[in-house]
């Protein structure tokens, strides 16, 4: 599996602490619908379809670096 962007791992991160795709983009500089895009890739490249189970999902990610996401940390 091809690993996140910074900025699909950076809105994946916002998504499952409950941000707003408005809000995450006024923090990153981009539009509304470049943050779709990036969720829309985060959710087929991690394979899930909805909000909640991504936030479910990368709530373990700290736990679980064995299945092979490789999502680069926060900065």
């Amino acid at each position: 599996m091809s690993s996140l962007t910074p900025q699909q791992a950076r809105t994946a991160r916002d998504v499952a602490h409950g941000v707003t795709n408005k809000e995450i983009a006024a923090e990153l500089s981009i539009s509304v619908r470049t943050v779709e895009y990036h969720l829309r890739t985060v959710f087929v490249q991690l394979d899930v379809r909805s909000r909640t189970v991504l936030a479910h999902l990368l709530a373990n990610v700290d736990d679980d670096h064995d299945r092979g996401w490789d999502l680069p940390e926060p900065g």
